[in-house]
């Protein structure tokens, strides 16, 4: 292929991709930049040595050249607007509408009311049954264990292939949980009394890496994993088959949550590439992005109205990004906090977020404010996962001290 045909085809793809871009959302103009620094970062490194050049290649490429100029002005063109049309929308900060707020009245005392004991390794997922009674939880000893929360007992264990099972979660009717881990596969169980319930698991999907994260997306025939191969899936459970795949992170993915909704159409993803991509699920499309922690971003949680995404970082921070302004609007932090958040949730109403850290503490943020406004000890090791109860009354804590707590 001779050079002049080279750059005429990357001059195709740059036009196309302006077409693209002036039809679509207008966060994907960001991307522009990157496709232009792509097919020719300077105008003069698109031009190719060869001897002798004609008259025609060395005006072909001084016409390709202006070409790419002209684009990468456009580009710069589109940035401003783009900022112009946020800036718009940000007709009011989170701070002055704090102003106009009472503080939290804390008058009462949140404490550890159960303690779960039975694994002998690090606990590193918990999530809530529907029921609001029972809480299954997976550890880095190999077991997944279903308990009754108000009595601490052990209802079901499972020994899984293999050790640091990473990720569980129970479906929307109850009837089933899901884990996986360094394993790969994301593995359903059926719940049944007086039976064993690993003798009818069924393995549903494989990653090309570890599974992080897992859940069913508002039912039991569906679940969304995220995976150490830096991509989301959503498997169908009957078949196995992978229904839809989502590529756009560049690291690997650590957490996901699903919007509050009835449709359950969206979700978030957190990655250590430290970004948190809201996905279409009917689409596999990214439909916005945000950019804010300064490193890896290990929980990702949706306020409950639904227009807000929390983050929780290894910076030491969590963020609130709002999804109609398409920016950052919250940060909490202290100069005394230095560790990392590990896992982060809301308050039923959301005034409240939950944040458990790798210095053994529960942090308890005022959403609005932006300040602390209480902080629970009682592990006695890193706080890995943290989850509010369905109907927002307590929520649970797993720990690398082996233990989980329920505090109310």
């Amino acid at each position: 292929m001779t050079p002049t045909r080279t750059s005429r085809s990357k001059t195709s793809v740059i036009c196309r991709s302006i077409d693209f871009v002036n039809k679509q959302t207008p966060f994907l103009c960001l991307r522009l930049e990157e496709i232009v620094s792509w097919a020719c970062p300077e105008p003069k490194s698109c031009s190719m040595s060869r001897a002798p050049v004609s008259s025609m290649d060395s005006d072909s490429k001084a016409t390709t050249s202006e070409t790419i100029e002209s684009l990468q002005k456009e580009a710069e063109v589109l940035k401003r607007r783009l900022e112009e049309e946020r800036q718009k929308l940000n007709d009011v900060s989170l701070h002055q509408v704090a102003q106009r707020l009472d503080c939290i009245n804390w008058n009462h005392q949140i404490k550890p009311r159960r303690t779960l004991k039975g694994h002998q390794a690090k606990v590193l997922c918990s999530d809530w049954s529907p029921d609001k009674k029972h809480i299954v939880s997976s550890s880095q000893d190999g077991k997944m264990i279903i308990w009754d929360a108000f009595t601490t007992n052990k209802e079901h264990a499972v020994t899984m292939p293999t050790t640091w099972v990473m990720a569980c979660a129970y479906a929307p009717s109850g009837n089933f949980v899901a884990c996986g881990g360094l394993d790969n596969k994301v593995t359903v169980y059926p719940l049944i009394l007086d039976e064993d319930v690993s003798l009818r698991k069924k393995t549903v999907g494989t990653h090309t890496s570890y599974m992080s994260c897992c859940l069913f997306p508002n039912s039991d025939q569906q679940i969304l994993t995220g995976s150490g191969d830096s991509t989301c899936a959503l498997w169908d459970v009957e078949s196995g088959q992978l229904l839809q795949s989502f590529h756009g992170h560049s690291a690997d993915v650590m957490s996901i949550d699903l919007a509050p909704s009835e449709t359950g159409n969206t979700f978030v993803s957190g990655s250590v590439d430290k970004t948190a991509l809201i996905w279409d699920m009917r689409t596999g499309q990214c439909v916005q992005s945000f950019e804010g922690n300064e490193s890896d971003v290990n929980s990702v949680k949706f306020h409950p109205s639904g227009d807000a995404v929390a983050t929780g970082g290894d910076d030491a921070t969590c963020r609130l990004f709002d999804l109609r302004a398409d920016k950052e609007i919250g940060v909490y932090s202290r100069a005394s906090i230095i560790f990392s958040a590990n896992s982060v949730d809301f308050s039923h109403s959301g005034r409240m977020l939950f944040a458990g850290y790798n210095d053994y503490t529960i942090n308890v943020w005022d959403t609005l404010k932006c300040v602390r406004v209480w902080v629970l000890c009682g592990h006695e090791n890193r706080v890995s996962c943290l989850q509010v109860s369905p109907d927002g009354t307590a929520f649970s804590t797993g720990s690398w001290d082996c233990t989980l707590r329920v505090w109310a």
